[in-house]
This record gives structure tokens, C-alpha cells and sequence, in this order.
């Protein structure tokens, strides 16, 4: 292998050996694209100096020393004699003298998740062979910087496993340079191409020391669509005889309307930027120089890792996605198996709602609004949105479950590429009524409002039919429960459903008695504290009292990878080890992420609920701030709300007063049923799990599958043809079910292959921390700016009331999480498995959520000042800041440090 390569022979297949941005300037090389000449310094060339620095025993080392002992050892430590002469032979063929940038060039860099920008060093106009050798043992000991080692390990990437290859190329003595990015990296609309530029060196541009000029250009129009002319202070010069020197702003020239690109230069470059992102398929982060004969240079190119993928294409109309996962409280990506679970849910749920229900098979599909993008699920609401009902009701229905959404759907509705084009109500009233008629809702209104406990008896007649569907026989084959699991998931769902024109009248009567009393939604919420019947509810008040009825030892002491160990190996104390196992029977089938069939279940790996007990048993608190007084008093309010409210309802007339007290009474009866058909739907979920579990076994056993849990990261149809030992299906729409070895399988049907490749993607979702709600299908997040008020507290949507200063505890996995009684739990969102925090939280503050979602819900009935729908909150707020949540104003405000813990409940 050759220690020093051309940029004309290399291609992008040669990451491991040259690096991701030498790969880059190999591939544009190639391609004819005006690349500098130049050629890279191999990976083999730096494991050699690795090897004679002894680094292998500093990365085995590891902790806090790691990066400074690594960078010490390369620079102290001579270049190998072989690699020294391939670099005196490499520049040598450039010409002697000639000005050359230095560019580090890491495997793990300008990859399609993870561009490493800036994280390696650069060195410019470097003369001589010395000076060369010099700034490559620098670049080197760049892999190894803090920030660098910071980055490798925030993305999930083995320090042993990187190397870097060093890039040298001719240096363009630039008269204007900068970035361009083929796509707009601030909203993620593609096609639209953003170029910054600045006259000298693009260093000034990327390095931030320099304010450019702007422009935005519509790529395939060419139209420039937006100019922003930067101060451009300084501008970095090359020396002669090698380094550059900054140029303060007397000495910087720009054209005479003050910008350094006329409008010709800057469609060149955009035209150029589509040619690269042609080659690429993707959007590209480029740099680019202009030299003083006019000449535009290609320097660098990388993917923009920074933009969330696009579902796939549905004709030239702009469509508009909303993220179902965000709903759902479910931030991270889903699972194959968990995906086309879903999907095969959703095809039930339209059944109510067509004209024909259609087959089972046409439902493995789901119904044509899902689409899959970034390993979620998202819901094409374009034919709502250019609907005249559609613009009605969605904001409604959006502003109680996600603001936020709801507010960029009516921002919206002036863009002409959404303009209304179906205008009858006649379409949406068919299938109102079919789904009304199909779900028996005129019955379940009745019983609701005539005899509560029937609707009751009906619920609990659900819940004995599903666990009646879920049951398969032990000697089912695996091709059996797959057939069985696709049914159950196909056809459950207009059964729970069923349940909710119950909870529609509660609500219903809630609002009436609003209207009869004169008094605003807003101040009756107290009605809804300490509701009956919600399942989550009953659930997180039985994992205290069963805290309060175990042994406290060990739990108080041992780290709960110990508690699992001794619950799973049956050598808890004899009372906790009953009772847990009591608990889990009854809601073992929950956990966080519960909507995706592929995660475990409490059942599976109890270490949260061992771990939510535990904090228990640490706290330290009077019995009037256990649970079960908190919900009884909460309890008390809603009564003595609710006589108020009769009270001011009587003031109009005794017919008011007795409809109010009967309206809010029922309401209490039936609202916490709303929990119950997700409650349902999590143990079909469990139940489909534990068969597919099965079956994953058979295929272990098969040789098609490491562990049984793979089974997850395959789809039904796959499965189906594994048992049968068909062909693989075609890979499912939108790409992310295909992974990055999709129809790898190898003859006689091994798919472990396949499931490598979808569990990398799916670890790679997984580290995406920001997921958009609203998405246009040419990249736009049309979310506005998150405003601040003129106290500087953040805005949300109120939520519960009530006002609270506590101390902030930021939690993203709910999983190992302790929160200290009266803390300010800030969160993305939260789904089921996160309200046992709820008990000891004394304020809520989440990302996502309206007043109706589930943790605003929850944070009412449990009586916790709660503000949604804050934008950012996990970042702008820290662990330890002293945080004000006015629940009712729907603010999150700073609060000054001494000031107490204090709850006012409104």
C-alpha cells in the first residue's frame, strides 16, 4: 500500500485509508470538478507513528488524561524515516516551494452523520518539505484534542478504531473565499443554496473571525433571493515565503455596491454547488475559493449532517408532515418491527373511517397519509391543510395536544403552495359519520350520560376481549403467531377506540358547564384533579404504596444494576420480591417508548421501576406529601370546585345550577377513561412482542438471526419470507427500513446482515437530538423562532396551574432518572412511562405538548404547575438553575437564588 496517493487515485470507498475529506477531494477530483491538485498522506502513514509513540497503552488507559498524553506522545515522537521520505517524494512532484494547505483528514470525519467540522487542525500556506512534515505531526496530535476526543465520544465512536490521514493541497492564493451549503442549513429547505463569502482566505469564513456577505439563491431558478452585506473587518492574506497575516479593514477591498461577489459570480457558484450535490445525491457543505485570475475552486466538500431526511417523494406538490412520534412523547427513532406495527394499527383506524374497510393485507402498508423519514413516523396532513375544514378544525384539535404545531399550521395557511383547494364539508361528514356509526358512538354517549356504570362494565368487557385476542396456543408454528400478531394488530384498534365517545361526553359536559356557569375553561380545571378510573394514574400510585409496603434495604443502598440482578436471580427480600413481581403482572407490559413493539417492557428489564422505587425509599418527606394525601386533597378541591361552580351557575337559574352539578359530576365519572384505550393498546403491543420474541428464537435457531431480538429490526413481510425461505421483499418506501446492506441476505436466508445495518441506522437516529414537528417536503421546518418575553422568561402554553420555584432538573431518558421532592422536572416529552417522576416532581416544564397532551394531563390531575410546548427548554435550562413555572400563565422565568421552594396552587 502506498503511503502517499494522488488526489486523482482515490475514490470515496477509501475512508479507511485516506480519510473522509481526502475521500471527498478524490470523489469531486474524479468527477471533473475544479479541485486544487494535491494528495494525501495515508492512515497506514499515522499508524506507524501511532505505533512508534505507543499509543496503543494511552487509549487503553483512557479517563480524563487520554487526550492531552496522546497529543504529547505523537508531537514529541519523530516521524517514521519511510513516511518522512514519501512526503519529501509527494511535495516534491507539486513543484519545490509551492504554497500548499495542510488539512487533517480523520475516518471518522465528513461522514453522512457526523461532519467532524472543524474538529482536526488546518495549517495554510505552508513552504518546504520541512514545514510540511512539521504541520503533519501537528495534524496528528489534532486527533486528540479535547473538543476532538468530545465529539468521537458524544457520536459513539471508538477512539482505537480512528485514524488520520493528512491531506496536502495546492494552496489558492484566494482574492474572495468562504462556504456554501447546497441546501439552507437554518430552515432545511433544499434546492436553496446559502453562500457566505469574504475577501482573503476562506479561513476568515469558516473560523467565525469574520461577519461575510450573505446570499440566498432559489439553485433551480438561479434567482438570487436574498443579500446580506457583512462588515468583512479583516481578511486572511498568505505571506510570502509561507503563513498568512490578518488584514484589518482599511486594506480589504469589496466591489463597488460594497458586496465581493457580483450576482454573475455568486449563480456561478450555485450552479457549481448543484453539480457536487448532483454528484453526492445529497446536500453538500462546501468550501470554495476564487483566485486572482477569476478562477472558482473547489477546496472541500461534506455532507450537511445537520438536516433531517426527507420522506419519500409523493409527486412535484409541496406536502406538509406532521411527526406522529412527537405526539406520542417519543423523540428517538422506532424500530423496524415497531414502524410497521404501527402502520398495520393505523390501517385499522382508517378502516373506520373508508367507505370500504379494505383486507388485511392492504393494511401491512397503512394508510397512504403515513410516511417514514429519520426512522419515524410521520402523518401527510396536505390534504387537510388545503381543505376549508381541514384549516378549521386541525389548529383546534393541534393547539390542545401540540401548540406549537397548531400555531406553524395557521402560519401557513398564505403560503400559495397550500392554498385551499377542497372546499365541501360533504367528504369530511361521510367519514365523521361512518366512524360514528362503526364505533357505535350514539350507544356509548347514551350510557355516559345515563348510566356510568354500565359505560364502566363496557370498558372492562374491552379489556377481557383483548386479552382474549391476545392469547395464542403453545403449539402455534412461528408462521402461525406472525399471521396471529398482524391480525391482533389490524383489528384491536376500532375495538379501544370504541371507548373514547365515553370520554367525548365527559368532556363534552365539562365544556356545557362551562357555558351554563359563565365561568372560563380555565379556572374550572381543578374539576379535573384526582379523576377515577385513568389506568396511568392508578399505576403510578401503586408503585408508591408499594414502596411504602417493601423492605427499605437494599434498595437504599445498592445501584440498581444490583437490584436487577437479585430481583431476576429471586433473592430480594421475600415481601419485595412478592410484591414487585405482583406490580409487574399487572403493568409489566408498560415502559418508556411503549409505542414501539420493538423496546422492552418493565417485564423484560425492570432497572426503571427498581430504580423509580429506590428514590422512594431514599426520600424523606411527611405523610401530607405522600401521593395518596395529594390525590385526596386534590379530590377535595375538585368538589369544592365544583360547588362553586354550581353556585355561580345558579345565579342564572336553578335549571343552570342542577345541569352543571349533573354534567360535571359525569364528567368525573368518565374523563380518566381517556388513558384506557392506549392502556389497551401498549398490552396488545406487549403481547405481539412477547409472540415475536418467539419466533425470533426460531430464527436463532435457523441461523438467520444472532438473538431472538433481532426479529425487531425486520418487517413482517421479511419475516414471513425468512419462515417460508421465499425472497426477500423489496425494501419498504422511504429508505429506512432498508439500512445501509439492505437485500444482503445471503443465500439460505441469513439476515443478520440486515439487521447490522438497520440497528447502525437505528444507533444513529438515535443520537439525532433535534427531530422537527412540522416538516415540508422540500426541507422547510416552517417552526418559528421561539420569542421571549420582555422579562426574559420563556413562553409555552399553560398547562396546569399554579406557581412554583424549584430547583431544574433536566432529564432526556426517564430511565435511571432521580428527582428530589419539589424539583422543576424540564423534559422533551413524556409518554406513560415517565409519570412516576410526576409523583415527586413539584413543577413540569416540557418541550413539546398543548394543554391536552399526556404529561399536561397528568401534571393537572396530580395538582403540579406544569408549562408545555417551551421551545428549547432542555438546553436554555440547566441542572441547578433556580427556575419560577407559572403554570397558568404559561411562563418559565429565571428565578433569583435565594428565593425559597414555594407552591401556590390556583
Amino acid at each position: 500500500m502506498k503511503t502517499a496517493l494522488d488526489f486523482s487515485r482515490i475514490d470515496g470507498g477509501m475512508l479507511d485509508e485516506v480519510g473522509g475529506k481526502a475521500a471527498n477531494l478524490g470523489e469531486l477530483t474524479r468527477a471533473g470538478l475544479p479541485v486544487p491538485p494535491g494528495w494525501v498522506l495515508t492512515t497506514g502513514a499515522y499508524q506507524e507513528a501511532a505505533e512508534a509513540a505507543g499509543l496503543e497503552a494511552i487509549i487503553a488507559a483512557g479517563g480524563r488524561g487520554l487526550a492531552p498524553a496522546a497529543r504529547a506522545r505523537l508531537l514529541e515522537t519523530p516521524v517514521p524515516a519511510a513516511v518522512e521520505r514519501a512526503v519529501r517524494e509527494a511535495y516534491g512532484r507539486l513543484g519545490d516551494e509551492t504554497a500548499v494547505a495542510v488539512r487533517s483528514s480523520a475516518t471518522a470525519e465528513d461522514l453522512p452523520f457526523a461532519s467532524f467540522a472543524g474538529q482536526q487542525d488546518t495549517y495554510l500556506n505552508v513552504v518546504g518539505p520541512q514545514a510540511v512534515l512539521d504541520a503533519v505531526r501537528r495534524c496528528w496530535a489534532s486527533l486528540w484534542t479535547d473538543r476532538a476526543v468530545a465529539y468521537r465520544e458524544s457520536n459513539g465512536i471508538d477512539h482505537a478504531r480512528v485514524r488520520l490521514a493528512v491531506v496536502v493541497q495546492v494552496l489558492v492564493d484566494a482574492r474572495v473565499a468562504g462556504v456554501m451549503f447546497t441546501a439552507n442549513p437554518v430552515t432545511g429547505r433544499r434546492r436553496e443554496t446559502v453562500i457566505d463569502a469574504a475577501p482573503g482566505l476562506g479561513e476568515a469564513v469558516v473560523s467565525g473571525a469574520v461577519n461575510p456577505d450573505r446570499f440566498v439563491v432559489d439553485t433551480d431558478r438561479g434567482e438570487i433571493l436574498h443579500r446580506q452585506q457583512g462588515d468583512k473587518r479583516l481578511a486572511i492574506r498568505a505571506l510570502p515565503g509561507g503563513g498568512t497575516e490578518r488584514v484589518d479593514t482599511e486594506q480589504v477591498d469589496a466591489g463597488p455596491d460594497g458586496f465581493c461577489l457580483d450576482d454573475a459570480r455568486v449563480r456561478e457558484l450555485a450552479a457549481l454547488g448543484a453539480r457536487v450535490e448532483e454528484h453526492y445525491g445529497a446536500p453538500q457543505d462546501t468550501e470554495w475559493a476564487l483566485d486572482a485570475d477569476g478562477k472558482l475552486w473547489l477546496t472541500q466538500s461534506r455532507p450537511i449532517t445537520t438536516l433531517y431526511p426527507l420522506p419519500e417523494p409523493r409527486g412535484q406538490d409541496l406536502r406538509l408532515y406532521f411527526s406522529l412520534n412527537v405526539v406520542q412523547g417519543v423523540m428517538g427513532p422506532l424500530t423496524p418491527m415497531g414502524i410497521a406495527a404501527l402502520k398495520l394499527v393505523a390501517g385499522g383506524a382508517a378502516s373506520l373511517f373508508a367507505a370500504s374497510p379494505g383486507d388485511l393485507a392492504g393494511r401491512r402498508d397503512g394508510p397512504g397519509v403515513l410516511a417514514v423519514s429519520g426512522e419515524r413516523l410521520w402523518i401527510d396532513l396536505t390534504t387537510a391543510v388545503r381543505s376549508r375544514p381541514g384549516r378549521f378544525i386541525l389548529p383546534k384539535v393541534l393547539s390542545a395536544g401540540e401548540a406549537r404545531s397548531g400555531a406553524v399550521l395557521e402560519s401557513l395557511a398564505d403560503d400559495p403552495r397550500l392554498s385551499v383547494i377542497h372546499a365541501s364539508r360533504l367528504p369530511l361528514a361521510r367519514a365523521a359519520f361512518r366512524f360514528a356509526r362503526r364505533v357505535h358512538a350514539p350507544t356509548r354517549a347514551r350510557q355516559a350520560l345515563t348510566s356510568p356504570e354500565r359505560a364502566l362494565a363496557f370498558t372492562r368487557r374491552i379489556g377481557e376481549e383483548v386479552d382474549r385476542r391476545l392469547r395464542v396456543p403453545d403449539t402455534a408454528t412461528p408462521a402461525e403467531r406472525l399471521a396471529h400478531a398482524e391480525r391482533v394488530l389490524a383489528g384491536t384498534f376500532p375495538l379501544m377506540i370504541s371507548i373514547m365517545p365515553i370520554v367525548i361526553t365527559g368532556y363534552g359536559l365539562f365544556g356545557l358547564a362551562a357555558r351554563l356557569s359563565g365561568v372560563p375553561l380555565g379556572e374550572m380545571q381543578d374539576v379535573l384533579r384526582s379523576v377515577p378510573h385513568n389506568p396511568t394514574t392508578e399505576m403510578d400510585l401503586e408503585l408508591w404504596a408499594l414502596s411504602t409496603r417493601i423492605e427499605p434495604e437494599p434498595f437504599r443502598r445498592e445501584p440498581v444494576s444490583e437490584l436487577v440482578r437479585r430481583y431476576r436471580a429471586g433473592e430480594l427480600p421475600p415481601k419485595a420480591q412478592r410484591e414487585i413481581a405482583a406490580f409487574l403482572r399487572e403493568y409489566g407490559h408498560r415502559g418508556v417508548a411503549e409505542i414501539d413493539v420493538g423496546v422492552p417492557r418493565w417485564s423484560e428489564d425492570p432497572a426503571h421501576i427498581l430504580g423509580v422505587l429506590a428514590n422512594y425509599l431514599r426520600m424523606d418527606g411527611g405523610a401530607d406529601l405522600a401521593p395518596e394525601a395529594l390525590f385526596a386533597r386534590g379530590a377535595a378541591e375538585a368538589e369544592a370546585t365544583t360547588a362553586r361552580l354550581v353556585t355561580a351557575a345558579r345565579r342564572r337559574g336553578r335549571v343552570r345550577a342542577a345541569v352543571v352539578r349533573f354534567g360535571l359530576r359525569r364528567t368525573r365519572q368518565v374523563v380518566g377513561l381517556r388513558e384506557l384505550p392506549k392502556f389497551y393498546l401498549v398490552k396488545v403491543l406487549a403481547g405481539v412482542r412477547r409472540s415475536l420474541l418467539v419466533v425470533g428464537d426460531h430464527l436463532v435457531t435457523t441461523g438467520v438471526l444472532d438473538t431472538a431480538a433481532d426479529v425487531f429490526f425486520l418487517t413482517p413481510a421479511e419475516i414471513e419470507s425468512a419462515l417460508t425461505g421465499g425472497d426477500l421483499p423489496e425494501p419498504a418506501a422511504g429508505g429506512d427500513l432498508r439500512g445501509p446492506v439492505a437485500g444482503s441476505a445471503s443465500a439460505g436466508g441469513d439476515l443478520r446482515g440486515l439487521v447490522a445495518g438497520r440497528r447502525a441506522v437505528h444507533e444513529r437516529e438515535a443520537r439525532r437530538r433535534h427531530v422537527p414537528r412540522v416538516l415540508l417536503s422540500d426541507g422547510t421546518e416552517p417552526e418559528a423562532l421561539a420569542t421571549a418575553a420582555a422579562d426574559g422568561a420563556l413562553i409555552g402554553t399553560a398547562a396546569s396551574a399554579g406557581t412554583v420555584t424549584g430547583t431544574a432538573r433536566v432529564v432526556l431518558d426517564p430511565v435511571g432518572a432521580h428527582l428530589e421532592p419539589g424539583e422543576i422536572l424540564i423534559c422533551p416529552s413524556t409518554d406513560p412511562g415517565w409519570t412516576p417522576l410526576f409523583l415527586t416532581a413539584g413543577g413540569l416544564v416540557m418541550e413539546m405538548g398543548g394543554s391536552m397532551s399526556h404529561g399536561a394531563v397528568v401534571a393537572r390531575e396530580y395538582g403540579i404547575p406544569a408549562v408545555v410546548g417551551v421551545p428549547d427548554a432542555t438546553h436554555r435550562i440547566t441542572n441547578g438553575m433556580r427556575v419560577t413555572v407559572n403554570g397558568a400563565a404559561g411562563t418559565v422565568t429565571i428565578a433569583e437564588p435565594q428565593e425559597a421552594a414555594v407552591t401556590t396552587l390556583a
